[in-house]
């Protein structure tokens, strides 16, 4: 009798190793991006652009061509590679410190322009790579090396909400909140980001997938009490769901 395996490896993600710290959930959102892209058939027509940090890893961990950017500018790439190649399918991928900061412009504007790309965003409220420091979406009281006694409202303001900011936009045709903290909010966020993907592929404009992670070495916690952390602390904040579908999408 042969055996059927249960779980493999998708043939959307290459053979290197995941070797992010223990706990982090990156390897979680790489798997479903490598899942998607086998399921749709698309890793042969599919470009993906990754900034600089934790982000970056991915250049060498899916099947698809990859292209590596500065930080912050992973859009502006993404816009051009889709204007000169509208055959293709063009997604970023961003730490929340790139995107919600030095790429906050890009953001905006792609959103606004409505540019036919998909934007992925790792929520982890923190600056990963650089040490921990507070991002634009820390939470309010949230310790990090840059806020020792936690984020300060009347110094720093409260956490930007992106996908909040950016469904404002005319532009942007589907934004979606997702989480990879449990196997149901995993199986959600699969959904969201093959909705993205797909309505890339329909032409139909710019999709934003965010989805909340975890980072057990700048948090200080151990994974498990990070994912609890998360579900106490990050998701009333960010609660995971659809926040904008434009009439044109809704049937996908």
């Amino acid at each position: 009798m042969s055996l059927v395996p249960v779980l493999k490896r998708p043939k959307g993600l290459t053979e290197v190793p995941f070797h992010y710290c223990p706990g982090c959930t990156h390897g979680i959102i790489h798997r479903l991006i490598g899942e998607v892209l086998e399921e749709l058939d698309i890793i042969g027509t599919t470009i993906g652009v990754a900034p600089v940090g934790c982000s970056g890893f991915m250049l060498d961990m899916l099947s698809c061509d990859m292209v590596g950017g500065p930080h912050g500018r992973a859009q502006a790439i993404a816009t051009g590679i889709k204007r000169a190649r509208p055959d293709r399918l063009v997604f970023t991928y961003q730490g929340d410190g790139d995107i919600a900061a030095i790429g906050t412009a890009h953001a905006i504007h792609v959103a606004a322009r409505g540019e036919n790309i998909t934007s992925i965003m790792v929520n982890n409220a923190v600056f990963g790579m650089t040490g921990g420091q507070m991002a634009p979406t820390s939470l309010v009281g949230q310790k990090t090396t840059t806020s020792p006694y936690g984020r300060d409202v009347a110094l720093a303001g409260p956490p930007i909400n992106l996908p909040k900011t950016l469904a404002a936009l005319e532009g942007a045709v589907y934004v979606a909140s997702g989480s990879v903290d449990s196997p149901k909010n995993i199986l959600l966020t699969k959904k969201m980001l093959k909705k993205a993907f797909r309505i890339q592929q329909e032409g139909l404009g710019f999709a934003f997938v965010s989805i909340l992670s975890t980072c057990p070495s700048n948090w200080g916690m151990s994974p498990v009490d990070c994912l609890k952390w998360l579900r106490e602390n990050m998701l009333p904040v960010y609660p995971v769901g659809e926040i904008k579908v434009a009439e044109e999408v809704k049937d996908l």
